[in-house]
């Protein structure tokens, strides 16, 4: 279901604009007629139909510039796609709380401490990570939680916590060693051994990011979604192997699967923790708001994405 504000949605700000994720809610925004802006450095090509803000998030000064050269305009949404630190979210309510009604954080599934999850995992009964990525985004979150009326002042915030974004506009491969894997179609098609760690047990709940960009937009508006910490995920909770398995049978060659013990490769590769772990979700928090829930079962998804791909080669 979706809310009926994508009838007010006439302004978009999208705090990147140039990736994956970000490029596909700008088109999204634009296909559903609203008038876009998007910020970034300016150093890859932007979306056709978007106007392009300049600036380096990173520098303060220059951030707030180009948003006070976009002239007179409020605007119903922003979301935020390369927020990674509290300065970044801190940021965006210093310089958009007078000139936003609703900011969208994309923060991700990494907050939750891996060796402390619950199935599924709920927005609430949590364990925190506190350091690198994951704690960077946690802390990006608390920001706005912590954040009093005057900070906030009339801008209204909710926060999407995705796992695997996958989808046309991104490399395939959802755990290491094949996570965003250019080559991982040409060593499919070549009869290559796929090695995962674990042998690609762990289970996870991957989003085409049509699905998301999609649920992002919906929560415009939806005053439901104000001050909300919400999963969101696929339709499909499955075996990382089963991700790998399926490109293989659209691919329709035979997948040669191997493994690498765990242990090991997490004392090689300590950052890796977050992708090691199953990785599935409580979407009941979601599924009570007038929102769009994510719907694209994963071998429809991945068929659009080697589709995509191949048409890149």
């Amino acid at each position: 279901m979706t809310t009926s504000a994508h009838s007010t949605l006439r302004n978009v700000l999208i705090i990147g604009g140039s990736g994956f994720l970000s490029g596909t809610v700008a088109r999204a925004a634009l296909a559903r007629g609203a008038a876009v802006w998007t910020v970034t450095r300016g150093q890859r090509p932007g979306v056709d139909g978007a106007v392009s803000l300049i600036a380096d998030r990173n520098d303060a000064a220059a951030f707030a510039a180009a948003i006070a050269g976009a002239g007179d305009i409020t605007w119903d949404l922003v979301v935020d796609c390369i927020a990674y630190t509290p300065a970044h979210t801190a940021q965006d309510l210093d310089v958009l709380r007078d000139r936003a009604r609703h900011l969208v954080f994309v923060s991700t599934d990494f907050v939750y401490a891996p060796d402390q999850r619950r199935f599924p995992q709920t927005e609430t009964d949590a364990v925190y990570l506190t350091e690198g990525y994951g704690g960077g985004k946690r802390q990006a979150e608390e920001v706005l939680l912590h954040a009093d009326a005057a900070t906030v002042g009339d801008l209204r915030w909710t926060v999407v916590r995705p796992g695997h974004i996958y989808g046309p506009g991104s490399q395939l491969g959802c755990l290491p060693l094949h996570s965003r894997d250019p080559r991982l179609l040409a060593r499919l098609r070549a009869g290559e051994p796929i090695t995962l760690v674990g042998g690609g047990h762990f289970l996870q709940q991957p989003i085409f990011v049509d699905d998301l960009a999609a649920t992002i937009l919906s929560l415009a508006g939806n005053v439901a979604a104000h001050g909300q910490i919400l999963n969101v995920a696929g339709p499909d909770v499955i075996e990382s192997r089963t991700y790998f398995t399926e490109i293989a049978a659209i691919l329709g060659v035979p997948l040669d699967l191997r493994s690498t013990p765990v242990d090991a490769y997490l004392q090689a590769h300590p950052e890796a923790a977050p992708f090691l772990c199953h990785r599935f979700y409580d979407l009941s928090k979601l599924a009570t708001l007038e929102a769009h829930m994510p719907a694209t079962p994963l071998a429809e998804g991945l068929r659009r994405q080697v589709a995509w791909l191949d048409e890149q080669a």
